[in-house]
């Protein structure tokens, strides 16, 4: 089987590592956590094709170092983070169910009352690192939804699979799915 997929997005070479995700599938692994260098090429990148907003929001945690990045490089002092826990510090918190590719299980995504209220007739921008079923993504757009925020853009670095044929998202690159030797299919 093959280890590696390697792919260039926004001028930075990476090997990507092929995980099995079952025994006739697998998803190579993108992971900025870690990697600044990267992270400020795809947020730079996304930022000049992302439409004018005013708050970014995305779900926790890889999501976390692009927003932020995103948010620093297009002058913005907040970004906002859907927690996959309640916090101690939520009031109010709104849940909203989702499951993902890369997670085992079922998630909840929370929010707080005074992100809630922050988005309210704003012009929101949800970003993400990877784009593949859509499930992390739908819970953002409710979350954003039942806030009264305004979506002007759905983006990430990578639309995985099938994603690259959705007409609703922005992205940087097409990540392919794998079979069972690491052959992109």
């Amino acid at each position: 089987m093959k280890e590696y997929y390697n792919m260039t997005v926004a001028g930075v070479n990476r090997n990507l590592p092929i995980c099995p995700l079952n025994e006739k599938l697998c998803i190579a692994g993108f992971v900025i956590f870690g990697d600044v260098e990267l992270t400020r090429a795809c947020a730079r990148d996304l930022l000049k094709k992302a439409p004018e907003f005013d708050l970014l929001i995305t779900a926790e945690s890889k999501g976390i170092p692009l927003a932020h990045e995103m948010a620093a490089q297009a002058g913005r002092n907040k970004y906002i983070l859907a927690r996959k826990a309640p916090k101690l510090y939520m009031k109010d918190p709104v849940a909203v169910e989702v499951k993902s590719i890369t997670t085992v299980a079922r998630q909840i995504l929370y929010l707080d009352k005074l992100d809630m209220d922050a988005m309210k007739g704003k012009k929101i921008l949800i970003v993400d690192d990877v784009i593949s079923t859509g499930e992390s993504l739908a819970a953002l757009v409710s979350l954003v939804e039942q806030a009264g925020g305004e979506i002007v853009g759905k983006m990430a670095i990578l639309a995985e699979g099938d994603a690259k044929d959705r007409e609703d998202i922005i992205y940087l690159e097409y990540l392919p799915l794998f079979d069972s030797e690491g052959n992109a299919l």
